[in-house]
């Protein structure tokens, strides 16, 4: 397959779920290679190479627009803060480079539209890892086989404690807040295991009184035909995530369905309801798995001409039109329309 090409990759920043999560997955991946990372503070984009082991092989840039006018590279990954996402991904479409970008891949659905000027050979994709993930595409087999019966209510919470000020999770005017950063996660969760559109969102806000970002939510979505979503995402709880498939018959549970560690097992856990304390549930044992090398190497794969990706700038643009949703609910506290 591919015949040994490889997918030549720069990357904006020096954002710590790259040089932490994304990049070491990238390396990973057999179909692709890091080949410039790109700082608008040229020191912290050489440490970054170097802290990566790349000298050998990776260019460090001073600028964006110089990693973008770089023609060895192929593919562009992009963690900018959320405000930067759209400006980057066209300039870099533009320029001729695939991009990854990071959830979400906008402020807004309406800026998130602006996707469609990239070129349209050009892929563009939101960087939602789980989706590449086994365990979540073995529970969509589960429910896709009828075992849950009718599958009913999808339930989740995803939360952790960040009241750093200089954080940009905590930073209202560059797409900071909850929602944005982890909220996000159920949303297209719920779109992957339906795989159906919610038609309307409610939704329960409280905002940090300094820095104006949403600090924890409480969201439901009707996703018609009886079928709902709820869920609870926080910046300042108890760190903590869980995602459950309730069906007539049976319940999924994702047990690390965020945040899956690259290097151990995973499990989900299938009940009947049969005892409460679920110790006649059936666990199934996932093998350990990079869910940033899945992405990178399907991403590859995509660029390469070998397998077309499930997912892009409509997909996006229909994810940021719920979370748009999702925020005209807490200024109106009516159910809102998508």
């Amino acid at each position: 397959m591919a015949d040994g090409r490889k997918v030549r990759w720069g990357i904006l920043s020096t954002a710590k779920i790259g040089l932490d999560k994304v990049i070491p997955g990238i390396l990973k991946s057999a179909h692709s290679e890091v080949v410039a990372i790109a700082s608008r503070d040229l020191a912290r984009a050489h440490t970054a190479v170097a802290h990566l082991g790349l000298r050998s092989q990776a260019r460090a840039y001073g600028s964006y627009e110089e990693l973008l006018a770089d023609p060895n590279v192929d593919a562009v990954y992009n963690p900018l803060p959320n405000h930067l996402h759209v400006p980057l991904t066209v300039a870099a479409a533009k320029a001729g480079k695939h991009v990854l970008c990071e959830k979400p891949i906008a402020m807004s659905a309406a800026e998130a539209e602006q996707l469609r000027q990239c070129p349209p050979d050009r892929i563009v994709a939101e960087a939602f890892m789980v989706r590449y993930h086994p365990q979540w595409q073995r529970a969509r087999e589960i429910a896709r086989a009828g075992e849950l019966g009718e599958l009913r209510a999808i339930r989740a919470v995803f939360s952790y404690h960040n009241v750093d000020p200089h954080n940009v999770r905590n930073m209202a005017d560059i797409g900071g807040g909850g929602i944005m950063d982890i909220g996000c996660y159920p949303v297209v969760g719920a779109r992957f295991l339906f795989e159906a559109e919610p038609r309307r969102v409610v939704a329960l806000v409280d905002r940090d009184p300094n820095f104006k970002t949403d600090r924890l939510a409480s969201v439901i979505a009707d996703f018609g035909y009886g079928r709902q979503l709820s869920f609870i995402c926080s910046t300042q709880m108890v760190p903590h995530q869980s995602i459950e498939l309730m069906g007539t018959k049976k319940r999924v549970e994702i047990i690390i369905p965020f945040n899956a560690p690259p290097d151990t097992p995973t499990a989900l856990l299938v009940d009947d309801g049969t005892t409460l304390d679920t110790s006649l549930s059936r666990r199934e044992i996932i093998r350990p798995v990079d869910q940033y090398t899945e992405q990178a190497e399907a991403f590859a794969l995509a660029v390469l001409g070998e397998k077309p990706l499930a997912w892009g700038i409509d997909d996006a643009i229909l994810q940021m039109r719920v979370l748009d949703a999702i925020f005209a609910s807490e200024t109106s506290g009516a159910w809102a329309e998508i």
